[in-house]
């Protein structure tokens, strides 16, 4: 099984990278997903974010307001780093799971790992490969407050909120160039695939190290 860290900044073109690994084969694992998972009612993790943070970031229904957590931690690296200390090791966790599900499967698997904080949790030495989307930062601000509806304000908090972009391209093997458009993405995730595949193939024929 091989596996594959995926990250980039926010609104570099990672989902589309991530859309194109799926449709070639690839198990893909949404760490934004796990995190939902993490903190959904009835879980550890959702009673740990209230102790934390106060009712506050509870929705009528019971469920996170993500909203209202969002005003609190995106702004403060102090209350940022408190929820990551909570749902960090869930999201391990549940990460873990899923690549058993996908190795016992198949022990050929490749499986891709969505994970947006991926340099900053300093996860880069547990994937096999670390692959990097970017785009600038005006660039991605230009499609979160044009694409995404946030304000001008809001997007340069979410966007400074993550590891700089040099910090992220040094902890890369590969770099997907995300400022062109989706086709040309997809197009080098094509080859990024090409190249994993025949990689797999040449050691599966290789046989073990002896």
């Amino acid at each position: 099984m091989l596996r594959i860290g995926l990250t980039g900044g926010i609104a570099s073109g990672k989902s589309v990278a991530l859309r194109r690994f799926g449709e070639l084969g690839a198990v893909v694992v949404d760490h934004d997903l796990l995190a939902r998972e993490a903190v959904a009612p009835g879980s550890v993790g959702l009673d740990a974010v209230v102790a934390e943070f106060g009712p506050g970031v509870l929705a009528a229904d019971g469920t996170l307001d993500r909203p209202a957590l969002a005003r609190l931690v995106f702004a403060d690296d102090d209350a940022r780093e408190r929820l990551n200390a909570i749902v960090h090791p869930e999201v391990r966790r549940l990460s873990a799971e899923r690549d058993a599900e996908a190795g016992a499967a198949d022990d050929g698997a490749v499986v891709v790992h969505d994970v947006p904080l991926l340099v900053e949790v300093g996860q880069a030495e547990s994937f096999h490969l670390v692959v990097v989307v970017d785009a600038p930062p005006e660039l991605r601000l230009r499609r979160l407050v044009e694409g995404r509806g946030l304000s001008e304000e809001d997007a340069r908090a979410r966007i400074a909120a993550q590891a700089d972009d040099a910090v992220r391209r040094a902890a890369a093997d590969v770099v997907l160039d995300g400022t062109g458009t989706e086709a040309q993405l997809r197009a080098q995730v094509d080859a990024l695939w090409e190249r994993v595949v025949a990689e797999q193939a040449a050691e599966r024929e290789a046989g073990p190290p002896r």
